[in-house]
C-alpha cells in the first residue's frame, strides 16, 4: 500500500482539491497503517516585472524576497496539512524552485513517494496548449503511480 504520498500544491483551491481525497484514501487504509503526506510547493517564478510608463523590464527576486517567498509557501503548507495532522497523518513539507513537473518528480524521487495526488484545472483544447499541464507532463514523465483529482468546477472557475 502507499506509505508515502507526495502532493504538489500550488496555493490555490484548485490545487487543494487533491487533500480531501488523500485524507479519504488515508482513512481507508488498514488500521495502525503510518503513512506520511508530503506536501510540495514549488516556486516557479523567480522574477518580477517593474513598469515605467509604457516599457517594462523583468527584475530578479534578491535572496532575502526568495526567502520570503518561501517562508510564505512553507506557512501555506503547514497550514494545508493542519487536517491530516490532526487526523493524526504524519505531515512533511517542501518548497524547491524550479520548473514544475520536473520539481515535483525530483521531490517524488527524493522522498522515494510510493504515489503522487494532485489537482487538475481540466482545462483543455488552446488552454491547455497555452497554459501546458503540469500534471499532463508529470504522468508521461514521472515514475511513480499518480492520481489525479480534477477540481469542483465552481473551484476551477474562481
Amino acid at each position: 500500500m502507499f506509505e508515502r504520498i507526495l502532493v504538489p500544491l500550488d496555493g490555490s483551491k484548485v490545487g487543494e482539491a487533491a487533500l480531501e481525497h488523500v485524507e479519504k484514501l488515508v482513512a481507508k487504509m488498514a488500521p495502525g497503517m503510518q503513512v506520511e503526506v508530503i506536501l510540495f510547493q514549488v516556486i516557479t517564478s523567480l522574477a518580477h516585472y517593474v513598469i515605467a510608463g509604457e516599457a517594462s523590464v523583468q527584475v530578479p527576486y534578491t535572496e532575502e524576497e526568495i526567502e520570503q517567498i518561501k517562508k510564505k509557501a512553507r506557512e501555506y503548507l503547514n497550514q494545508a496539512g493542519e487536517r491530516l495532522k490532526s487526523k493524526g497523518v504524519k505531515v512533511k513539507t517542501k518548497v524547491a524552485t524550479g520548473k514544475a513537473a520536473e520539481e515535483i518528480i525530483k521531490a517524488a524521487d527524493e522522498f522515494k513517494a510510493d504515489l503522487i495526488a494532485m489537482s487538475t484545472h481540466g482545462r483543455s483544447g488552446l488552454s491547455r496548449l497555452t497554459f501546458g499541464s503540469v500534471t499532463d507532463k508529470v504522468l508521461r514523465t514521472g515514475n511513480v503511480p499518480v492520481l489525479v483529482v480534477r477540481a469542483p468546477k465552481e473551484t476551477a472557475e474562481t
